[in-house]
């Protein structure tokens, strides 16, 4: 009956709908359609919500769609029109002191970061009001056009069971899509909002809005700790270190996979048990035991000095060179395990009939490898190596717990091995520079959303799909 109401529903016939990839049309009931084509009741529902459905006898769905109008008209009128008005100046009420009946009573004056916060959910409310508006007159439209044709309206009950039959998209993608909005859209704007403020330690309760002022701090010449330079430091050091970080673990974890997977190699479930056994071994542990380890009068130099390899402790975590290279040898501990495990699993799916008609034309063992071994990981893994190279980039823990960021230089704000997000983390819990961490958030993720595109697209995984399976 639906497809049937689609079908018939009215069109221009002056130029063809468009037509998405999976061959479907887009609905005729759009807003569009409703406001040119719908009648008088149709188009009142874009402003009183539920109008068109309860005259049109869906009365449970008209007054959800009229519930929910006046809720939210109810707080914005209320709560949400109170932070909109303060949001262009952030707030300009100090915290004054007035004495009462010879007792000093503090006064409660703006608060400029939840003015922020509830600025930013209120305008989030107003965008929720304009779907629910629109949703409303589409609505409205169809129930119009069903009626037209001489048919009954869908029922409450009859809407319910289709989001779990033709509607089953929109039933199971409402909740983890809202869960999205609310837990990663509505936080992600306001850290860029803070952006814009002069949100540091001397402003901590009232700031206002500064435009670009934090973006030109981060890219100036100047000589105190936050400049361009030290700014161009910490993203080099970070894409080097996500380099390493990334291919090391990659190549080195797909050697020792290959040679577990030999046939020749024996006690294979050994092996590879040792592995999952570090994999078991919680990652912040083996880091802070790194860090001891490695200190100037820690186990691994005094073994070195007893021995008498070394002459004096090596500065494993106090010079800048040797410091970037430890964290890059402990990292490869803590990773290639994994990458061993999610090798494995594909090695041992690779088509056996690639490497016999391999054998068969006279490949040696380099020619199957790089002919048959290497395209199929690297087609399977191109999405995972993206991913864990962004992952190091922001890789948090294997920095913050084994160096601290250190050795950091007198009077600067990040240290030799500091990545973006530890300079992040030290700019705001240690140093207070919230609107500072916020430009370099943005431009953490400005970096890695192209390089992530610009992989992603470049890769066969994306590309050549099907010319691969053919």
């Amino acid at each position: 009956m639906a497809d049937a109401a689609v079908t018939s529903a009215p069109s221009t016939g002056k130029r063809r709908r468009k037509v998405d990839p999976d061959g479907l049309l887009p609905s005729p009931y759009s807003a569009g359609n409703a406001l040119k084509r719908g009648d008088l009741v149709t188009r009142l529902s874009f402003l009183v919500f539920g109008l068109g459905n309860l005259v049109r006898r869906q009365v449970v769905k008209g007054l959800i769609f009229l519930a929910c109008e006046v809720g939210i008209i109810a707080y914005l009128a209320t709560t949400g029109q109170q932070y909109l008005s303060k949001l262009p100046s952030l707030g300009t009420s100090a915290q004054t002191k007035v004495k009462v009946d010879g007792f000093w009573v503090y006064q409660k004056g703006d608060n400029s970061v939840q003015i922020l916060l509830y600025g930013v959910m209120a305008l989030f409310v107003v965008v929720f009001l304009i779907i629910l508006a629109i949703l409303s007159g589409r609505s409205a439209y169809k129930a119009q056009m069903v009626m037209s044709q001489g048919k009954k309206p869908a029922s409450f009950m009859q809407d319910l069971r289709s989001l779990g039959n033709e509607n089953a998209a929109v039933g199971l993608m409402f909740l983890p899509t809202a869960g999205i909005v609310v837990f990663t859209v509505l936080p992600l704007v306001f850290m860029i909002s803070m952006a814009f403020t002069s949100y540091d330690k001397d402003h901590i309760v009232l700031f206002k809005w500064v435009g670009l002022q934090n973006f030109g701090k981060i890219f100036s010449s100047t000589s105190g700790d936050i400049n361009g330079g030290l700014f161009l430091s910490v993203l080099t050091w970070s894409l080097v270190w996500a380099f390493f970080a990334t291919f090391l673990n990659f190549f080195l974890g797909m050697f020792m996979a290959m040679i577990i997977n030999r046939k020749t190699t024996r006690f294979k479930g050994f092996w590879r048990t040792c592995f999952s056994m570090s994999v078991a071994v919680p990652q912040f542990v083996s880091l802070l035991v790194m860090n001891t380890m490695l200190q100037h009068d820690g186990a691994i130099n005094r073994l070195l000095v007893n021995s008498g390899l070394v002459s004096g402790p090596l500065p494993f975590l106090t010079d800048a060179t040797w410091a970037r290279v430890t964290v890059i040898v402990i990292n490869l501990w803590v990773g290639i395990p994994f990458t061993i495990m999610q090798v494995t699993g594909i090695l041992q799916n690779v088509p056996a009939d690639l490497y016999e008609a391999a054998i068969l034309d006279g490949a040696n063992w380099w020619q199957r490898y790089m002919n048959v071994t290497m395209p199929y990981i690297m087609f399977i893994l191109t999405p995972y190596l993206i991913t864990t190279f962004t992952g190091n980039i922001n890789n948090f823990n294997v920095i913050y717990l084994l160096s601290g960021g250190g050795p950091t230089p007198v009077g600067s704000s990040a240290g030799k091995t500091d990545l973006l997000i530890t300079w992040l983390y030290k700019l705001t819990v240690d140093k207070s520079q919230y609107n500072i961490g916020a430009v370099v958030g943005i431009m953490t993720f400005i970096v890695l959303a192209i390089i992530s595109l610009i992989t992603y697209r470049s890769s066969g995984s994306y590309k050549n799909e099907e010319a691969f399976n053919d």
